[in-house]
């Protein structure tokens, strides 16, 4: 115990200690992504009070991921064109005002599914340019030895936010509506926008930039990269099918909570924040890592591969809250590790489109998984579901390390 308390301390927050960019923005973060889990909560019960239908609460979703499928790449030039902090107060300043917009329409009550539906993609859109500037950005702020930690701090802020937000949002909407969960989001954007402009450009590690990028050929190029990489090439075919197949949850627990286990919203809110708490867990625990590897990459898939063909058959709230938490664990070991070994093994010219590659694997494909998985529900319940995603899980994480273990050359690059 003693061990890992010492662990703890001296590795965990590493990035926090040593690099001041970083605590300024992680601090903006933590405010801005509790109101952003409050927004996406309200979103999501404003169109269930506009239409009382699950199957626009899915089309929310589905316009609120279609424009990292419409936009990804696009984002991934620009990211390698652009000074990543300017970019990142421009998406923001975007979305805080989509926030007010959002706002706006639900206090004057003139909100309708087709305004609501534009909104959500438009905070989509900002999202999509917003993420690969942010990940270069915490490049630029930690540099290459502490990305693997600031990149699983990230993480355990987002799953932390993700318990807290909803939480907050369901007091909030009872005492006084959506609308003004959509206000507090709007001024949390503040905090990020104000972190962003307290950093020292001159602590910022200088990074090779490439304005001659054009969309057609600069992603020919990083796709080229990747291809000609054997462990890019694996890790991303890898993250492409067990996205796809595997991490539909914003479909599968509701249904899980509704037609498998039986409970009520109280229940559901349990399973959900089972995944959360997990998904945070396993981010401190990867954070105490001195650096990413393909090992503890697989060790996150396996993980929840065995995790989901265990949840399969469960009928029980309380083993299912259990196994969500482990499913939590071994998601965020999985995409922290993904995330830093994209980052590591890219030039500095190509790190924006090669992050828009692996984040188009990763969520632009998520319209289509969340297809699979109501497919596979609909035919054999969420039984199925887990169980195909488990197996497949399991079944390219095997493939993937065999081929990598044959190539030969490949070395970690996370280690300083």
């Amino acid at each position: 115990m003693t061990a890992l308390a010492i662990a703890l301390r001296t590795r965990t927050f590493r990035s926090l200690r040593r690099h001041r960019n970083y605590r300024i923005f992680f601090t903006g973060q933590l405010v801005s992504l509790a109101g952003t889990w409050m927004q996406n909560i309200a979103l999501a019960w404003l169109v269930l009070e506009l239409s009382g239908s699950a199957l626009a609460v899915g089309a929310l979703a589905f316009w609120r991921f279609l424009p990292f499928t419409v936009f990804g790449f696009v984002a991934g030039v620009l990211a390698d064109r652009i000074e990543s902090r300017r970019l990142v107060l421009a998406t923001q300043a975007s979305a805080m005002l989509v926030s007010v917009a959002l706002a706006f329409v639900t206090l004057t009550g003139t909100a309708t599914l087709t305004i609501v539906y534009v909104l959500a993609a438009l905070g989509g859109i900002t999202l999509a340019f917003d993420a690969p500037g942010r990940q270069s950005l915490t490049f630029q702020m930690v540099g290459r030895r502490s990305l693997p930690n600031a990149v699983a701090l990230n993480a355990g802020l987002f799953n932390g936010s993700r318990v807290l937000g909803p939480a907050i949002a369901g007091i909030v909407i009872a005492a006084a509506g959506t609308g003004i969960c959509f206000v507090i989001n709007a001024f949390s954007f503040l905090a990020v926008i104000v972190a962003l402009l307290s950093l020292r450009v001159d602590e910022l590690h200088s990074v090779e930039r490439d304005p001659s990028a054009r969309i057609v050929d600069g992603t020919r190029e990083a796709f080229s990269y990747a291809f000609h990489d054997p462990q890019l090439r694996a890790l991303l075919a890898v993250v492409t099918v067990v996205s796809t197949v595997g991490f539909n949850f914003h479909v599968l627990v509701p249904l899980l909570a509704a037609d498998t286990v039986h409970v009520g919203p109280r229940g559901f809110g349990f399973l959900s924040a089972s995944f959360g708490v997990g998904a945070l867990a396993g981010a401190l625990a990867t954070a105490t890592f001195r650096a990413a590897s393909w090992r503890l990459f697989a060790a996150g898939a396996a993980g929840f591969g065995v995790s989901a063909l265990l949840l399969a058959p469960v009928e029980h709230a309380v083993p299912a809250g259990v196994l969500l938490f482990a499913v939590g664990v071994s998601f965020t070991l999985f995409t922290a590790n993904a995330n830093a070994l994209v980052q590591l093994g890219a030039p500095d010219r190509l790190r924006g489109r090669l992050i828009a590659i692996y984040l188009f694997a990763f969520v632009g494909l998520a319209p289509l998984g969340g297809l699979i998985a109501g497919a596979l529900a609909s035919v054999g319940g969420t039984q199925l579901a887990f169980a195909v995603a488990g197996a497949s899980s399991l079944l390219t994480i095997a493939l993937a390390s065999a081929r990598r273990a044959q190539a030969p050359g490949i070395a970690e690059p996370s280690r300083p």
